[in-house]
C-alpha cells in the first residue's frame, strides 16, 4: 500500500501541477468487493468528490467497519 499510495502521489504531482498541495492521509483501509459490484465501485469513484461532500470519509468508514461487524479502536482510526 505504501508503494501504491508513493507513486500514485508522484503521478498526480507530476501530471497535475496545480495539485501541489495533494497528500494521502498516513493510514489506509482495505476492502474486498465482488466482481458483481464492479460498476458500483467504479460510480462511487467518479462520485466521491460529491459523495464526502454529504457524508465524511471518517463516518462512512465507521459505518462500513460496523456493518462488516469488524472490531475496532477509534483511538487508532485517525492517527
Amino acid at each position: 500500500m505504501r508503494d501504491a499510495k508513493a507513486y500514485s502521489s508522484k503521478w498526480i504531482h507530476r501530471e497535475f501541477p496545480d495539485k501541489r498541495d495533494f497528500a494521502w492521509q498516513r493510514g489506509y483501509a482495505g476492502f474486498g468487493v465482488s466482481y458483481s459490484n464492479l460498476d458500483e465501485v467504479y460510480r462511487y469513484i467518479e462520485n466521491q468528490e460529491n459523495h464526502h461532500r454529504k457524508r465524511s470519509f471518517e463516518d462512512e468508514l465507521v459505518s462500513l467497519l460496523k456493518r462488516n461487524e469488524l472490531e475496532y479502536d477509534e483511538n487508532y482510526l485517525w492517527r
